[in-house]
């Protein structure tokens, strides 16, 4: 149990080290404490600090710096969330008051924005719609055996790929299952649809044409990219500018890591309350990865009504100014939700 006195102590290294990178020293921590209080004395109270495992020397002589514990208890107990500038606030609504033609423009610019605001490496993970449902299918031919495939469901979203058809393919077929495809499964639920064509579709489609696999492939990655998490990374090559570890292989697993999407959307969907607090994780808290114990992530969710939620996070060293990093992405998620509620009603509901 810490006395108060500590705490402003714990609570002055933790705001001083994140500012400068530099270990604190007693004199220098006596002159900056809103109470008067002798260096020697200060001394005694970092040296219970230290041995509750809250601060730590880098060497014999330093001065006192955070441990993971100690940014822990400031981040629980200590943090005062930090105004957002009234320049953050004119970036923000600037940024954002860019015209958009869809809901994924809007979020993976949200990742850069967000970065540029913190100087870390930012995530957006568009909200969830899990009710997304198929409104309509086409196949364009563009000539030389050459078609696109072009999906588009109720939230807007248009996915397209292009194929290529085998000399022999039966076009009229073709048209035949898109008809098909579109009288059955159309309204439906993505998650229906990617369930039918692992059921009874792939025999259905078989009645109109004879070596359906190719084009069984190709509605499935369609469906399947429209179906999937829209996950957006900012400022990846911020993490060169606040990596402790230099080590080539460190860095390599680290850059492997902001490449699997999939884990990547599991940290964050951990990491983000299910109320609508901003929740922070330390080191190991994030991941049993290795690879991020000297890191912080900062997750925060933001709500776009009955369209869903999505989760914004920051990725930062363990050495961020968490008061000011948590006021931005507070007030960045709230920016964030209205422009995308401002959108969908102009877009969807007019």
């Amino acid at each position: 149990m810490l006395t108060q006195r500590q705490k402003k102590i714990l609570q002055a290294i933790v705001r001083q080290y994140t500012s400068t990178g530099q270990p604190v020293g007693s004199k220098h921590l006596a002159e900056q404490l809103p109470f008067k209080v002798s260096s020697a004395t200060v001394r005694n109270e970092m040296a219970v600090l230290e041995d509750q495992g809250l601060v730590t020397k880098e060497h014999s002589s330093s001065g006192r710096v955070p441990s993971r514990a100690g940014y822990r208890f400031y981040v629980d107990h200590l943090l005062d969330p930090g105004a957002v500038t009234d320049n953050d606030l004119v970036v923000i609504q600037n940024s954002l008051g860019t015209s958009f033609q869809k809901i994924d423009e809007i979020v993976s610019h949200s990742a850069d924005i967000l970065s540029d605001l913190t100087s870390y490496t930012a995530f957006t993970l568009k909200p969830e719609q899990s009710d997304v449902r198929l409104s309509g299918f086409r196949v364009v031919p563009l000539g030389n055996q050459k078609v696109i495939a072009i999906l588009v469901t109720d939230s807007g979203d248009v996915e397209s790929q292009p194929f290529t058809l085998p000399r022999d393919y039966d076009t009229d077929a073709l048209q035949a299952v898109v008809r098909m495809i579109n009288d059955q499964l159309v309204g439906l639920q993505l998650t229906e649809v990617l369930r039918r064509l692992n059921d009874n579709l792939p025999l259905q489609i078989m009645h109109y044409m004879h070596g359906a696999d190719g084009f069984l492939d190709l509605f499935d990655s369609v469906v399947s990219r429209a179906a999937r998490e829209r996950f957006f990374v900012g400022g990846r090559l911020n993490i060169l500018g606040f990596s402790n570890n230099q080590d080539p292989q460190a860095l390599q697993a680290l850059y492997s890591l902001l490449d699997r999407n999939d884990e990547l959307s599991h940290l964050l969907e951990t990491g983000s309350s299910d109320d609508d607090s901003i929740n922070v994780k330390i080191g190991s808290e994030i991941s049993k990865d290795q690879v991020l114990k000297d890191y912080s992530l900062i997750t925060a969710k933001y709500d776009v009504d009955q369209y869903g939620k999505g989760i914004i996070a920051v990725l930062g060293p363990t050495r961020m100014p968490y008061s000011r990093t948590i006021g931005i992405v507070n007030a960045f998620r709230q920016a964030l939700a209205k422009r995308l509620l401002d959108f969908y009603r102009h877009y969807y509901d007019s």
